[in-house]
C-alpha cells in the first residue's frame, strides 16, 4: 500500500489515555509472554509518556491498527531498564529508547510498520531529537536497516532472555 492510502486509511496520533487497554491487548498478540511488556507496565508508560507514542488508528473501524512507543533520555545505549521503569523517562531527553512496534497481523504487508517509524523519526526529529535507539531480534535487523537504522551489533539487552542488536538511527533518517 503506498502512503497516500495509508494517509488517507489510518489518523497517525499520539495515545489519548482510553486506549490502554486496546495497546495492552495489541501487545499480548505481537510479542510472545516473554517479550511483551506487562499491562501495569504499558498503562505506566501510556500515563508518564502518550507523546512518546505514535498510534495508526483505522478510520472504518476507530480502532488502533498498530503503534510505537518509546521513551525520552539523555542516555545513548539502551538497557533493559527501559523496558520496566517510567520514572526513567525525561521527555526533553537528547534520545529516544524506542520500546516496541506493534502491527496487528491483518495490518501487516501493507507498510504501516514503515510509515509509522517514518512519521515517528520525522516527529521526534522536530522535538530536537539526536538520536533513536532500539533493539531487536536477528530476523528484524534488515527490516530496520530499510528503515535507515544502523546495527551496532549485540546489545547488552537480554530482555525476555533473548540476544538482541542494537541499532541507532539520526532521527533525520541519517545513520547514527
Amino acid at each position: 500500500m503506498e502512503d497516500k492510502e495509508l494517509e488517507q486509511r489510518f489518523v497517525f496520533r499520539d495515545i489519548l489515555p482510553e486506549e490502554a487497554g486496546q495497546a495492552v491487548a495489541i501487545e499480548q498478540i505481537c510479542f510472545p509472554p516473554n517479550e511483551a511488556c506487562s499491562e501495569t507496565m504499558m498503562r505506566e508508560r501510556i500515563k508518564k509518556a502518550p507523546e512518546f507514542f505514535l498510534v495508526a488508528v483505522d478510520k472504518e473501524t476507530g480502532r488502533l491498527a498498530g503503534f510505537l512507543n518509546g521513551i525520552g533520555t539523555d542516555e545513548t545505549v539502551f538497557r533493559d531498564a527501559f523496558f520496566t521503569d517510567a520514572k526513567l523517562h525525561d521527555p526533553n531527553g537528547g534520545s529516544v529508547m524506542l520500546l516496541g512496534l506493534d502491527v496487528l497481523p491483518e495490518y501487516r504487508g501493507q507498510g504501516l510498520a514503515r510509515t509509522i517509524m517514518s512519521r515517528y523519526l520525522i516527529r521526534e526529529k522536530e522535538r530536537g531529537r539526536k538520536r533513536v535507539v532500539l533493539t531487536c531480534l536477528e530476523d528484524k535487523v534488515r527490516m530496520y536497516e530499510k528503515m535507515g537504522f544502523t546495527d551496532l551489533g549485540l546489545s547488552g539487552s537480554f530482555w525476555g532472555g533473548e540476544e538482541w542488536h542494537e541499532m541507532s538511527c539520526a532521527p533525520e533518517g541519517g545513520q547514527h
